[in-house]
């Protein structure tokens, strides 16, 4: 199976350091990578070349074509109804259809005339994420969605973005600063650390994932140590 991503020796930097130095990143087709690093790390740089957002040389850069993104803050224009945000710039006579079937499908078909500023903080997450997938993308770029999210409504975001993962099957990039949340979530974990990858992690357990389960309590407590938290007990 051909890769869907190929990046390799890609570099970035901003006239000091490199952000990004000499990334390697391949994903196939419909595979859930988690990227996980510390602040300043260079993980919303790669996702913001993958994005199409910055430009970054690199000897390969091998992206798909459709591509959508997901930001920690919604994003949505206020004065756009619900519907109208989910179907901006689409370009196709359905787009309103498929704005409709993309909002029931995160669960906000009783919300499509309302008004951004009258959506609860999960609801405008809910939007944000109809919006990335009306445009049926190959490649689901998430930034650090449910940053600002209380934690029983990040809970349900994670169920909600998972259901979707598994019907519309892109391949996703999270990028997050929750371990649990790419335990819970991904296929592969990569840790990214001044610029480089310094760890990778497949998952192959079995969803739901349990967080008292031995097995993702390990890769859990390993990931934790790759990023400099040691447990509170030995």
């Amino acid at each position: 199976m051909n890769n869907l991503v190929d990046i390799q020796k890609l570099h970035r930097s901003f006239g000091g350091p490199a952000v990004l130095d000499g990334i390697d990143l391949t994903m196939a087709p419909g595979e859930f990578v988690a990227l996980l690093g510390r602040s300043g790390s260079g993980k919303s740089t790669l996702l913001r070349v993958l994005a199409g957002l910055d430009t970054a040389p690199a000897q390969k850069l091998e992206l798909p074509a459709r591509r959508s993104v997901v930001f920690q803050e919604p994003r949505l224009l206020p004065w756009k109804s619900v519907i109208d945000n989910v179907a901006l710039g689409v370009r196709r006579p359905e787009a309103r259809s498929l704005a409709t079937q993309a909002l029931a499908d995160v669960g906000l078909s009783h919300r499509i005339n309302a008004w951004p500023l009258t959506l609860s903080g999960g609801e405008a997450q809910r939007s944000a994420l109809a919006r990335a997938l009306v445009r049926e993308p190959e490649l689901l770029l998430l930034d650090e969605p449910f940053a600002a999210l209380d934690a029983l409504t990040r809970l349900r975001m994670h169920d909600l973005v998972f259901e979707l993962w598994r019907k519309h099957h892109p391949a996703v990039l999270l990028v997050t600063h929750d371990v649990w949340e790419a335990v819970a979530l991904a296929d592969r974990i990569l840790v990214l650390d001044q610029g480089r990858f310094i760890k990778e992690i497949r998952v192959d357990i079995d969803h739901p994932r349990r967080r008292d389960d031995p097995r993702t309590s390990r890769i859990e407590a390993e990931l934790l140590k790759e990023l400099g938290v040691e447990p509170l007990h030995a």
